[in-house]
């Protein structure tokens, strides 16, 4: 029997028999909800409940758990568990860890992110507990640098690992790797130096995705033969406000031999340009990057990126002019730039107000209506409002006059141009 609780925190045996016991956790039987009724393996003097609503995915987060408990009930009601979320604990023991996680045969992940885990030591046969884990959660732990390698060395089928907000700005590589291991999420740190970014790939020879936003990256150092063999199988990296501040650097991505899809917002590089041109510039240099920032980059999109390129670049000095410039005009060809055209609807124009043997050159606003004109061509022909007829001739058109009549209409809608006719006919009574 374990010994109580007390003000360091609770057992996880405790916090298990608290939260899932069948007064807090009703068993719900139902397409998708997993409940498993765990009766009891009679373990003797057990404080547990005769049954548990156990699902297999367990979530005990923020719970004040310290330690273990007793390791034969966690066996006994564990057994089917595969995810276990012990986040915002207290374990700051491995060996504590380890009795929780060698009893459950088949657990594949397990997040134990934001556990005080800076000053514990993790041996090699305590990291062995861990054998079975495929995906492990340790953010915000401080964990150290060598403690991560002794589990990467113990877990031979580990997949994804998370290791964000843990302060590192260096890491050092060992043997042997980890060659099973496909993500790596280590955002939120201070790795500044590629050098660093570098380990990464000799530890992990399979990654596919790499998270290091948050990172002050400075700059991509190394050379295409280097990054086609450190990393071979990567297909998505995350370099969201990173330091990178050169065209050359996002251009060495297209040396990662499979990659695919590229997160990269909020980089000094970027900072002068407008969004829809850091998107067509980037889609440009990146020819086999299928996804930018969370979109997918359509063929429709690749083109007009190429081509907006091209023009973007076409006074550049030809020393300045990036590689990809012209490899581009190898394939459209120099382009010419695009006409400006101004959609903005014109305002005023100029017309020639006939009234009699009267003619009278006018600057007209389209924004008014007849009746607003009305008013104004009283002071020109001298007749009131009551008095005029107006009619509209346009100087291009073959049809002959055309009446305002409607007081309400807007010059505007009769497509007026500079040049044009009003002619005032007064009323006969």
């Amino acid at each position: 029997m374990e010994p109580p609780g007390d003000n360091g925190g609770c057992s996880f045996v405790e916090a298990l028999n608290e939260k899932y016991s069948p007064e807090n956790f009703p068993c719900r039987r139902g397409p998708g909800m997993g409940m498993v009724v765990v009766p009891t393996a009679g373990v003797q003097g057990s404080p547990m409940k005769d049954r548990l609503n156990l699902p297999s995915i367990l979530v005990l987060h923020s719970c004040g758990i310290s330690r273990a408990g007793d390791q034969a009930e966690i066996a006994a009601f564990c057994s089917h568990v595969m995810e276990v979320d012990l986040s915002h604990n207290k374990l700051q023991d491995w060996n504590e860890i380890s009795k929780i996680v060698v009893n459950i045969p088949n657990l594949e992940f397990i997040n134990l992110s934001s556990n005080p885990l800076a000053e514990s030591r993790l041996e090699p046969h305590v990291a062995q507990a861990f054998s079975r884990v495929r995906r492990l959660v340790l953010n915000n732990t401080q964990i150290s640098w060598d403690a991560v390698l002794q589990l990467t060395q113990q877990i031979p089928e580990l997949e994804e690992l998370f290791l964000c907000l843990n302060e590192y700005s260096s890491v050092r590589t060992s043997s042997p790797a980890c060659p099973t291991l496909r993500l790596l999420h280590i955002t939120d740190n201070s790795l500044h130096d590629w050098a660093e970014v570098r380990k990464f790939g000799s530890m992990f020879p399979s990654l596919e995705t790499l998270v290091m936003a948050n990172n002050n990256l400075a700059s991509i150092q190394d050379s295409k033969d280097v990054l086609q063999r450190l990393f071979p199988n990567l297909r998505s990296i995350n370099l969201h406000n990173s330091g990178l501040n050169r065209w050359e650097d996002v251009e060495k991505l297209n040396f990662f031999p499979k990659l695919e899809e590229v997160r990269l917002r909020g980089i000094p590089l970027l900072q002068s340009y407008t969004n829809a041109e850091c998107r067509s510039l980037m889609v440009a240099r990146l020819p086999s990057v299928s996804m930018l920032n969370g979109s997918v980059v359509t063929d429709s999109e690749r083109e007009d990126a190429e081509r907006f390129f091209i023009r973007y670049y076409l006074d550049c000095p030809e020393r300045e002019l990036p590689y990809r410039y012209h490899s581009l005009v190898t394939k459209y060809g120099k382009l010419e730039p695009l006409a400006e055209i101004n959609l903005k609807p014109r305002c005023r124009a100029r017309v020639e107000v006939h009234c009699e043997e009267k003619v009278e050159h006018l600057s007209i606003r389209l924004d008014q209506t007849v009746a607003e004109l009305r008013k104004q061509l009283t002071k020109v022909v001298q007749l009131s409002t009551k008095s005029m007829r107006l009619y509209y001739i346009n100087k291009d058109s073959a049809f002959g006059p055309e009446e305002m009549k409607y007081n309400t209409r807007a010059l505007h809608s009769y497509s007026i141009q500079d040049g044009d006719e009003i002619l005032v006919v007064p009323k006969t009574k």
